[in-house]
């Protein structure tokens, strides 16, 4: 008998051997990131969820925690108001998915402005969250929002020209994503200064640091507290947005930043990093995933941020 006719006839009965063993041991789920509660996803100022349902503001990140178990949805708030105003249109969407669904709680996740949106749902609707997770959020307030109110003070007449233009931009950014109204970009700004991050910790502390830089309670009214950011600006030349974060990090004098937000201002409750070696939109994978060559992945940082959810019982 020739070899080819060998290999026919004991192959069949291997390959058979080895589909049936595969039928009667699939291959376990992957279920690193299968946390108790759903995750939400709160984007930052001028954030989105999806330019033309296409081009994400969590660039791979989303589909990366659901291939884990979890179960994902990204908030769409507007891109320029106060973190209240954007608070009430989320709490309006959690409301939206615990109806649809019978979700009980959720664990949100914010980027940038999207922290302090989530820390006010948090504050008035603790019934509604099971954790709070921020990545590079001005706590403390921003810098460049501080530079950018001296450059154009109350009563100024470039600052209501200045407003409408930005109003305008942040306008075509829900437009093209289906997003939220109103814009307030004067609003914003405020919510993102030194002085108006400071009345709004005042009136909700949950989870706020002890001390100038260091980390708050891991848990208030019954609600987990994280978070993390990075400390570099140039991270990949052929990132476009780096030069924008260069000249950002040159405000913040010899202060650790991202390019928008100082280390210790992106600190509330338990602290998991702060000096990951990001700026502030590699925090979120962008632009199109292109970092350091030795940062760590965000995409792995999110599951593993994730993972320890799971394991809270979260």
């Amino acid at each position: 008998m020739s070899r080819l006719n060998l290999r026919r006839l004991f192959g069949a009965p291997v390959l058979f051997a080895l589909l049936c063993c595969a039928a009667a041991f699939p291959a376990s789920a992957d279920d690193y990131t299968k946390t108790r509660y759903p995750v939400v996803l709160v984007h930052g100022l001028f954030g989105f969820d999806a330019i033309g349902g296409v081009y994400d503001y969590w660039f791979g990140i989303p589909q990366a925690l659901r291939d884990g178990g979890a179960k994902v949805y990204v908030a769409q708030v507007s891109a320029a108001n106060s973190n209240e105003m954007r608070g009430e249109q989320l709490i309006g969407q959690l409301e939206t998915l615990k109806a649809l669904h019978g979700y009980t709680k959720f664990n949100l996740v914010g980027h940038s402005q999207g922290g302090p949106t989530a820390r006010y749902v948090a504050a008035v609707r603790p019934d509604l969250v099971a954790s709070m997770t921020s990545i590079g959020s001005p706590h403390a307030g921003s810098k460049v929002a501080d530079t950018v109110g001296a450059v154009l003070p109350d009563g100024s007449p470039l600052r209501p020209l200045v407003a409408s233009f930005v109003n305008a931009f942040a306008s075509l950014i829900g437009t093209l994503s289906g997003g939220q109204s109103p814009q307030d970009s004067l609003a914003a700004l405020k919510a993102l200064d030194s002085a108006g991050s400071a009345r709004f910790n005042a009136r909700y502390p949950q989870g706020k640091p002890t001390s100038a830089c260091g980390s708050g309670a891991a848990t208030a009214g019954g609600v987990r507290y994280y978070s993390f950011g990075g400390v570099s600006n140039s991270t990949n030349w052929l990132d476009l947005s780096d030069p924008a974060m260069i000249a950002g990090g040159l405000l913040f004098g010899g202060e650790a930043n991202d390019g928008l937000v100082g280390r210790c201002s992106s600190h509330w409750g338990q602290v998991i990093r702060d000096d990951y070696e990001w700026n502030h939109l590699d925090e979120v994978n962008q632009i199109a995933g292109l970092r350091g060559v030795f940062s760590a992945n965000p995409t792995s940082v999110y599951r593993a941020h994730l993972n320890r959810l799971k394991n809270a019982g979260l």
